[in-house]
């Protein structure tokens, strides 16, 4: 047959329509690429399922014919994706409908799809318009024939029962995705809608879905005059979903409902399409529909970052909302001295600067229209305190206060937020300890709430998406705030100033002996403001026995009284020790002022000692009548002595005593080579100077064993003898003391001139030499000093194991430090390099602390490498600092 060969196309499959019809692409050049549509020519596939158009009144839904969705299945996984060359035959008249052939590859050698399908018995052959010349278009009905022979496809026996059950609608949304559990899906995606927005049947069950993805947004079409128009980059969006996901085989995570479409995620073999659109700056994250998000937010979050701060697409105008945080101020480490409220702590940076910070995006308990209705009810005259009238708040305070208190916290700097409506600028954080973050702790017990944000703002907490989860699972469980039971109320007398009051509630304080109590504010060193739990109120306290000089003060007039010589030093010293700290009271008797006075405790401290021993108060004659009365005046002469500041310029009206102070450190090195390492840091050491007689006495001791051989058995060991013992390693004899006899089999020996141990039988013992008797051993026991092992086994035998490769069998210097016995002693390196110093910087053993003054450099130095191993996590501190208090008791574990 003569003619013109038809032209070939080529192009990417992107959906298969039926058996018999596809839609191809072109490469993308500058946005979306043409499609076109074919449908195979002399051939005709069976009807998939349509479900009723809504647009259309009184449209009906249409089922598969048989082997409709088996024929589709098998040109999608063959063809979707791939490239593929096709002719275009003829275009049906009216309707301009494409017809031709595809093959699959890049040129007419490919496997022809046409074939393919009648082969595999999933089309019939139009016949009708069939030449009978054409060998190409015979041989189809050939390929019939043989699928109907072999019982291929709709050709087999019972193929009618090859028909789906299509679900078009889901009755109950909510219902059908908590059937799911959040466990993925099979299911092939048959329509993009837009960028974030598919439509998938769900395997095997044949639901037709429709989802949005979860936590994010696309640019999307809206409708304009009848017209739909596309947002900037919504085609682009689109394109990149579709080249991905459409009619691909993916796993969905069914996530949440909103109206009646579902929300999840879709995770393709190559993985998250919500995270790539992200990175690619075709999406942007949406709060609404984050918290449901369980494929991990963050990581959303973070591919947002990556977009905005590349300017990709979406974001190519994108400006920071707030104001940028220096790097070296991001993060900083310090030790919670105060609980603001429920969301602000004070924390102490180094040696003295104080940092207010605000935990991000979280909103503590506030005063409710009730509630302020109720305390007006109550009483019109009294002072409102928010800390006790507003619901929660003194729950919130109590929750971080127990835990925070005296703490070291890491703080990420989120946000700052400007001054505001007569409020100073804010610094926002994210506060951990202990890897918990104390604003997530705080909000999942219902202590606070979450704010929410403009989606423009991105001046929020780094963890923002880990709050929202938090405050769901507090309302789910309703808890604090989110409870529907009544309000906690607390009722608590203000009794400060109220010398009535004072008087009537002095004997119940007296009676008590000590009484708990949690200092509340500080006015100066001496002048604390209490709460009294078991009495439920609240008063002022001053400290006996002492005469603290003042802060500055505020005077009646609006006018600031200046503060008495070292009394800010008064004033910072307390507040670090007491504030916001659970102490005990002892309460003698009250001023007219209606002040309680008497004594305070706090971890064990008399408050009045610790004041006087750092030279920050005078002991007063009130305190003669007290127990406390010696020890006060011991650490006054000691403040004295040290010229701690009151006393910096004190001169002592006599003669002062001469105290003989502790004799410094005396460094006298000796050469030592150590032979054996034992258990809990202890080892055996022999001087160098010794080493040509000891090998000189070995050999005469072994010379005189060969000559003179002991009789086997002859000799009976005792405990604390010393004999000649053949060491089993190399069958030589030393000198030896019998440490434990338990049968003639089992003794236990100690070579006393090395400090190895063995377990031997009697018959390889025999009496030493009497020339050999006196001479002392030759080595010597040691333990290290200033160091201490770790509790735990496994961290005990790496530290041993550390030791032993650093010491054994190697030429050191060693100075004994203090007596033991064993002495304990310091080694160093020929490079003067402190083995012990050397084992903390890696993390292996702990520091002992000493009170002597000659080792407090040694114990300054090994403090210093500890709390530097502490910082980066070595070896037994990699799991963090396990002298502290866990973090777990915040209620909220991962």
């Amino acid at each position: 047959m003569s003619g013109q060969q038809p032209a070939l196309h080529r192009g990417i499959v992107k959906q298969i329509l039926s058996g018999d019809a596809i839609v191809i692409r072109g490469q993308p050049k500058g946005g979306p690429p043409p499609e076109r549509t074919l449908c195979f020519s002399n051939i005709q596939a069976p009807k998939v399922a349509r479900r009723a158009n809504p647009t259309v009144e009184g449209a009906t839904e249409t089922k598969d014919e048989p082997f409709a969705w088996q024929a589709r299945e098998y040109l999608r996984k063959k063809l979707i994706g791939r490239e593929v060359v096709f002719t275009v035959e003829y275009k049906a008249p009216g309707t301009g409908r494409e017809y031709g052939c595809v093959y699959l590859g890049r040129d007419q050698s490919g496997e022809n799809m046409t074939e393919a399908m009648i082969a595999e018995g999933f089309v019939d052959v139009r016949r009708l318009g069939l030449k009978a010349d054409d060998p190409a278009q015979q041989r189809l009905v050939q390929l019939e024939e043989a699928a109907k022979a072999a019982g291929k496809g709709k050709w087999a026996d019972g193929a009618g029962d090859n028909i789906r059950d299509v679900k078009w609608t889901v009755e109950s949304p909510r219902n059908f995705v908590d059937s799911h559990h959040n466990k993925p899906i099979e299911a092939v995606i048959e329509h993009v809608r837009d960028g974030c927005t598919v439509r998938a049947f769900l395997l095997p069950s044949f639901h037709y879905v429709t989802v949005m993805l979860s936590g994010i947004k696309c640019p999307m079409f809206r409708q304009e005059e009848g017209k739909q128009v596309a947002e900037p980059y919504a085609e682009e969006a689109k394109f990149f979903t579709e080249c991905r996901l459409l009619q691909r085989d993916v796993h969905i995570i069914l996530e949440g409902v909103s109206n009646m479409n579902l929300l999840g995620t879709v995770i393709h073999p190559n993985g998250n399409i919500a995270e790539l659109l992200l990175k690619e700056g075709f999406a942007r994250c949406v709060d609404w529909s984050m918290g449901v998000v369980s494929q991990g937010a963050d990581k959303l979050r973070s591919a947002e970052k990556i977009a905005k701060e590349k300017r990709l697409r979406i974001w190519k105008d994108y400006k920071p909302s707030g104001q940028s945080i220096d790097v070296k101020d991001k993060t900083f480490n310090g030790k919670v001295v105060e609980v603001v409220n429920g969301d602000a702590l004070v924390v102490k940076i180094g040696d003295s600067t104080m940092k207010k910070v605000f935990l991000s995006s979280i909103r503590p308990p506030r005063q409710t229209q009730e509630s302020a209705g109720d305390g007006a009810k109550d009483s019109s005259n009294r002072r409102v305190r928010p800390l006790y009238d507003i619901p929660y708040m003194f729950e919130a305070r109590e929750f971080l206060r127990k835990k925070l208190i005296g703490k070291k916290v890491n703080v990420e700097v989120d946000y700052i937020q400007p001054p505001n409506q007569g409020y100073p600028e804010k610094t926002c954080c994210t506060v951990t300890i202990g890897g918990i973050n104390v604003a997530e702790a705080l909000v999942s017990k219902g202590f606070a709430t979450v704010l929410r944000y403009r989606q423009d703002d991105d001046q929020r907490s780094s963890h923002y998406d880990v709050l929202l989860a938090a405050e769901a699972r507090a309302e789910k469980k309703g808890v604090g705030l989110h409870s529907k039971k009544e309000k906690p109320v607390h009722r608590v007398a203000d009794i400060s100033g109220d010398v009535t009051k004072a008087k009537q509630f002095l004997p119940f304080l007296q009676r008590a002996g000590r009484s708990e109590a949690v200092v509340e504010f500080v006015a100066s060193g001496s002048r604390l403001r209490l709460y009294i739990p078991r009495e439920t109120c609240l008063v002022t306290f001053l400290i006996s026995g002492i005469s603290c000089p003042r802060g500055s003060r505020p005077l009646p007039g609006g006018q600031m009284a200046p503060a008495e010589p070292y009394g800010e030093d008064a004033l910072s010293f307390t507040k670090e020790l007491c504030l916001q700290r659970e102490v005990e009271v002892e309460v003698e008797a009250i001023d007219k002022g209606g002040n309680f006075i008497g004594w305070l405790f706090v971890d064990g401290i008399n408050l009045s000692v610790a004041l006087v021993e750092n030279g920050l108060a005078s002991v007063h004659f009130t305190a003669e009548r007290s127990n406390f009365y010696k020890t006060l005046q011991v650490a006054e002469e000691k403040a004295k002595k040290d010229k701690l500041k009151m006393w910096a310029n004190y001169v002592e009206p006599t003669k002062q005593e001469v105290v003989e102070e502790p004799a410094d450190r005396k460094v006298t090195y000796k050469n030592v080579i150590v032979t054996e390492v034992n258990d809990s840091l202890s080892f055996f050491a022999q001087t160098v100077e010794k080493g040509p007689e000891l090998e000189k006495m070995m050999d005469e001791l072994r010379s005189e064993m060969e000559n003179n051989p002991p009789l086997k058995g002859a000799y009976t060991p005792k405990k604390g003898d010393k004999c000649a013992a053949r060491f089993s390693q190399d069958d030589q004899w030393y000198r030896a003391k019998v440490e434990k006899v338990e049968s003639n089999d089992r003794v236990t020996v100690l070579y006393i001139d090395y400090g190895n141990r063995e377990v031997t039988s009697s018959t390889e013992i025999a009496a030493l030499p009497g020339s050999y008797q006196s001479i002392p051993p030759q080595a010597a026991e040691y333990i290290l000093a200033c160091v201490a092992l770790p509790d735990d086994e496994d961290a005990k035998n790496e530290a041993m194991d550390a030791l032993y490769s650093d010491i054994i069998n190697k030429q050191l210097m060693l100075n004994i430090e203090y007596k033991g016995p064993p002495d304990y002693v310091t080694l160093v390196t020929e490079a003067k390099e402190d083995i012990a110093l050397g084992l903390i910087s890696k993390g292996f053993l702990l520091v002992e602390p000493r009170r002597e003054r000659r080792l407090a450099k040694i114990v300054s130095d090994y403090t210093k490498a500890q709390e530097k191993a502490k910082s980066q996590r070595l070896n037994l501190w990699r799991y963090g600092d396990f002298t502290q208090d866990d973090a777990k008791e915040f209620g909220y574990s991962r």
